[in-house]
């Protein structure tokens, strides 16, 4: 039936699909199921991308489709597309929607869309949905902040390395306080001359560019630097010599990958035998030895299937136990708070947590929401270690310890300053909020009443950050680092966190890596800027972190997807005043890729 149809609408460029109805653009029925395909819309697509027709329509982290089919690619004004997007020159035509819904990676190399609609049937229901919405006159996604806007401490101009924040409980506003804004950050060139902020005693330069959409790093065991870019379905590797300020080697490990984002080698330790990769929805492993620059043969299936559905929440991550005896996994959401998941009964929610675990979630969202695990050859079933973490984006283990922490996105709508993001260790069997509770035990009113069991069952995070700061990546900084970069000593086992931004926050926020600070080896509940400086106003950005880790050598390095960079951060060693730093020039430059 898919192949019918698609060779029936080869030529649909030629189809009247518009008709003026009262003054506003309708799409006339073509082909497809409309009716399926918003369900898939729903399922697949809701979290990033509005209609127009629903409340806050405008306050998504995507476009908003109104209109979509026949439109130019980029058109949208106030609306932050990824440079690659912008600068595609397409039309969304079927032809041309069918094949970036098949792979956006391979249509729009660096490409910020990242869900793959696999089945040609899916792809030809959701387009006759989408050429059925309605073209809204003056409809725009976003468009800056309003005129006025009252500065509070978590805006951008206050950001500067040191300066030290605490998100105290107390001070949260009620929801709703104020709107929920539309407000994705514009991505421009670099300014000339600029770089980044560091704090004094630190310098900062260009390590790579040209990359296409780097996102999550780790380091392997004899110092390669691994770098997920997720979009074009690819992992590359980096090689620099002892204190290099940009790498001399780079190879491509592996390719054509469905959304790779999380790395890990295994088994734990200085010789691994495998690279596993976290796929949008399964988890493969490559033979490995150290210094490899390609992969030894091809990708070996793990776990075939991480949720029945790929919409949502996008990004995996992966990480081992100590002793190499269980795999973890992270699983973000596919609403944004549940909506389309169906209450149930007291009796009936006890009997399913009775089943899996306390605050796990069923419907569209089984399987969501939570942290995971099995074996690392994925015999055992997948099981739920931890619940209520509506995107927790990347995972780590305490180096020392058997402490697994995650860093997580909360949920959106109710606020500039709701609801804070977070970094927290990770209880087994713990519930964390997500959708019903957040931050302990405050009820988000879009559930209320219905689950007032779990009011006093919601862990409270260790560390709150800013609202909509959206934490990417965390990586722990050795408290036995050695090398020619190596920190001073007051940052050994803390934590950097790659902060990649606002979309929906009046006043812009992140968009810079921080530091979270540990008193031995335990959170304090503050954190503080490191690297700053990418933001240039509530609108414009010209970098977005978003995988942060730590060198061989002992320096940081950091990734923009933004405009394709990796950064390095080291000491010094005749240190300068951290103004004076940031103005200077890339000095090496950086490796072109």
């Amino acid at each position: 039936m898919a192949a019918a149809l698609l060779s029936l609408v080869s030529g649909w460029a030629h189809f009247p699909l518009f008709a003026a109805v009262g003054g506003v653009t309708a799409q006339a029925p073509y082909v497809g199921n409309a009716v399926r395909g918003r369900l898939l819309f729903q399922q697949n697509c809701a979290l990033c991308h509005a209609t127009g027709g629903e409340a806050g329509s405008g306050a998504r982290p995507g476009p908003l489709l109104a209109g979509v089919v026949r439109r130019r690619a980029g058109a949208l004004a106030g609306f932050g597309y990824s440079r690659a997007l912008a600068a595609s020159n397409l039309t969304w035509d079927f032809p041309t929607l069918n094949r970036f819904l098949a792979g956006p990676g391979a249509l729009v190399p660096g490409t910020a869309m990242t869900i793959i609609v696999l089945d040609a049937e899916d792809r030809i229901d959701l387009i006759g949905y989408l050429s059925r919405l309605p073209t809204l006159p003056g409809a725009v996604a976003g468009g800056g902040p309003p005129a006025r806007h009252r500065r509070t401490p978590g805006d951008w101009q206050n950001d500067a390395p040191g300066v030290r924040h605490r998100i105290r409980l107390a001070n949260l506003p009620p929801p709703y306080a104020t709107v929920s804004a539309g407000n994705d950050p514009q991505i421009v060139d670099r300014p000339a001359g600029a770089l980044p902020r560091v704090p004094a005693g630190f310098q900062v330069g260009l390590y790579a560019s040209g990359l296409l959409g780097p996102r999550l790093l780790r380091t392997a065991p004899n110092g390669d630097v691994f770098v997920a870019e997720t979009g074009v379905g690819r992992i590359r590797i980096l090689r620099a010599a002892e204190g290099a300020g940009t790498p001399y080697r780079n190879a491509v490990f592996a390719d054509h990958l469905p959304g790779p984002f999380g790395i890990a080698f295994y088994p734990p330790g200085d010789a691994p035998h495998w690279v596993y990769v976290a796929n949008l929805n399964s988890v493969v492993r490559f033979p490995y030895r150290n210094g490899d620059l390609r992969a030894r043969g091809p990708a070996r299936v793990v776990v075939p299937r991480l949720t029945w559905g790929v919409g949502g929440h996008t990004t995996r991550d992966v990480v081992f136990s100590p002793d190499s005896g269980r795999m973890f996994l992270s699983v973000g959401s596919a609403s944004n708070i549940a909506d389309w998941m169906a209450p149930k009964s007291k009796a009936e929610a006890a009997a399913w947590e009775a089943e899996h675990r306390l605050g796990s979630t069923w419907g569209n969202e089984f399987g969501r929401a939570d942290i995971l695990e099995t074996d690392p050859e994925g015999r055992r079933p997948l099981r739920v270690f931890a619940t209520g973490i509506r995107n927790g984006v990347t995972i780590a283990v305490q180096p020392g310890t058997d402490q697994l922490w995650v860093a997580t996105n909360e949920r959106d709508f109710l606020g500039d300053d709701l609801v804070p993001d977070y970094v927290t260790r990770v209880r087994e069997g713990g519930f964390y909020g997500w959708p019903w509770y957040y931050m302990g035990n405050h009820e988000d009113p879009r559930h209320a009443g219905e689950r007032p069991d779990l009011a006093d069952k919601a862990i409270m995070p260790d560390v709150p950050l800013q609202a909509h700061s959206a934490p990417l990546q965390l990586a722990f900084y050795p408290a036995s680092a050695t090398g020619a970069a190596v920190f001073p000593a007051e940052y050994r086992g803390d934590i950097f966190v790659a902060l990649h931004g606002s979309f929906n926050r009046t006043g812009r926020t992140g968009s810079k890596v921080v530091r979270l600070l540990l008193r031995h080896g335990r959170p304090t509940g503050e954190y503080e800027d490191f690297l700053t400086g990418f933001v240039i106003d509530d609108a414009h950005v010209w970098g977005r972190p978003v995988g942060v880790t730590i060198a061989r050598d002992g320096a940081l390095l950091v990734s923009d997807d933004g405009n394709g960079d990796l950064w390095r951060v080291a000491p010094r060693a005749d240190p300068l005043p951290a103004a004076t730093q940031s103005s200077a020039g890339p000095g090496a430059g950086g490796g072109r890729l």
